[in-house]
């Protein structure tokens, strides 16, 4: 079976950027994307993970090569495959690296095999596809095994890590150590955050760069009222609205589908009608995202002056659609269980939502809807890497009560652009914000709109021009110059 896919990516006019932050501006990255042209000199960027489906890296990709592309550069997208056993050792990994134990299987001589097989695999397929000197952006731990092979047949090598933690930890320790003997060959390093770079990559080849998110995606695309009742009455998450209303979205070829699947929800009586304030937090089915905490906490609130009306809704992907996420489904089972021995009118007041993943753009077209329609956005994460559905609720102008963990503290502002929990495992806290925010509409509103001014002026998708530009120009030069100053630089906003 072959093991290694490529994404096809279609070319995407930037012009409408236009709109949101001037001619100027975007004039300026067409002159950028000429000198990456230049510099590439007919090479290709690849970009390498381990999903096209589900998780922010995969959205990211989606959206912004196809701008890339738009400029005339040649990026691609590859997507390597593996065994539950492969996916089962890169979760331990993705939890050590944020500091937690997941599973706590040991990370030895079997974990190291079966990592080794099939990285060894997925690197063979990969030289036969990409040119000496062609650049190749590996992302997460899923992809670190194969720098070695990629280096030895030419081809410069960056590794972008968007998971980290803040301080350093046992466990964090025992995933850098894993990973050092892979990640020593590569050219360049990028990171979200300053602080989730380990000592051992304490050198003057590593770039901290914040991701950044596609304001015309089918995810963030500007949406009418209408639209998003229609689209939530549809798909069974809302009541009170014509079903059969308008219900389209822009695909990103520029034609217009409708949402035509439905969400398999878990609820006690009728979906909550179109004027309940609902309290949402979208994100992968994850211990460390804590959706069992959110429904804790917002059972904590619901008998106070504000949320006595509000309902909450977690909603995820469909587990079965994330093939590198095993533990998913078991974390799923663990809410709904938990939700199972809430009293009548907990279970009334809360929705457990699994949105289809068979077609990515119609899932984003729900999740924008969701968004849109909230009157809170949730994201009370232990551990984050960076929230880009924080950014996504930003840019819909919604009120966020986020986790101050990673990168989150980066985007969010409290009091200003949005809430943060100091303690995100404080559930009495959590309610009180939800509290806040219900009972001072106004206060909520202002939070809404700062926060899309925030995301305007530093995560729009076009800065990722200038992280390739930046990475090319240090890969013309000796990649492993030891004499380089020993510290991470951040790229400008």
């Amino acid at each position: 079976m072959k093991l290694v896919q490529e994404v096809p990516i279609g070319p995407k006019t930037s012009d409408s950027f236009a709109d949101i932050l001037g001619n100027e501006q975007v004039e300026e990255v067409r002159r950028l994307a000429d000198g990456v042209r230049r510099k590439l000199g007919g090479r290709t960027i690849w970009n390498v993970n381990s999903t096209a489906a589900g998780g922010g890296v995969a959205e990211m990709l989606h959206s912004l090569l196809a701008y890339v592309r738009g400029l005339g550069v040649d990026a691609r997208w590859l997507v390597i495959n593996g065994t539950p056993d492969f996916f089962r050792v890169t979760k331990r990994l993705h939890n050590a690296l944020h500091g937690e134990s997941g599973d706590g299987s040991d990370l030895g001589r079997e974990a190291t095999e079966i990592y080794e097989k099939i990285t060894a695999a997925n690197a063979a397929e990969l030289t036969a596809i990409v040119r000496p000197d062609d650049v190749v952006i590996l992302h997460d731990p899923q992809t670190a095994g194969m720098i070695p092979e990629l280096v030895r047949a030419g081809v410069r090598v960056i590794w972008r890590c968007h998971i980290g933690s803040d301080v350093r930890t046992k466990e964090g320790d025992l995933a850098w150590g894993f990973l050092e003997r892979y990640l020593k060959q590569a050219h360049a390093f990028i990171f979200s955050r300053f602080s989730y770079l380990p000592e051992i990559l304490y050198h003057g080849r590593c770039l901290v760069f914040a991701p950044s998110i596609d304001p015309f995606s089918p995810k963030n695309q500007e949406m009418a009222t209408t639209t998003v009742h229609g689209i939530l009455g549809h798909t069974g998450l809302i009541s009170g609205v014509a079903v059969n209303g308008s219900r389209g979205f822009t695909r990103p070829d520029g034609t217009t589908s409708l949402v035509e699947r439905r969400a398999e929800v878990i609820r006690e009586g009728d979906p909550p009608n179109v004027d309940t304030p609902l309290v949402v937090q979208v994100s992968r089915w994850d211990r460390l995202k804590d959706p069992m905490g959110v429904l804790q906490g917002f059972v904590r609130s619901m008998n106070t002056t504000g949320a006595d009306h509000a309902e909450l809704m977690l909603a995820g992907p469909c587990v079965k659609a994330v093939a590198d996420d095993p533990e998913g489904a078991e974390v799923l089972e663990e809410v709904v269980a938990h939700w199972r021995n809430l009293n009548q009118e907990q279970r009334r007041r809360v929705s457990l939502v699994t949105l289809p993943m068979n077609d990515l753009q119609e899932n984003a077209a729900m999740v924008n809807a969701l968004q849109r329609h909230a009157a809170i956005v949730v994201q009370k994460s232990l551990r984050e890497g960076f929230g880009l559905t924080v950014t996504e609720a930003m840019w819909k102008s919604r009120p966020v009560i986020a986790s101050a963990v990673g990168g989150i503290r980066d985007q969010v502002q409290h009091g200003i652009s949005g809430l943060l929990l100091k303690d995100p495992e404080n559930l009495d806290a959590f309610a009180g914000a939800v509290t806040q925010l219900l009972d001072n509409r106004g206060f909520a509103e202002r939070l809404g709109r700062n926060a899309k001014r925030c995301v305007t002026q530093n995560y729009l998708g076009l800065r990722i021009l200038m992280l390739y530009d930046d990475l090319i120009e240090r890969l013309e030069h000796d990649p492993h110059d030891e004499s380089a100053p020993r510290h991470a630089e951040a790229l400008p906003d």
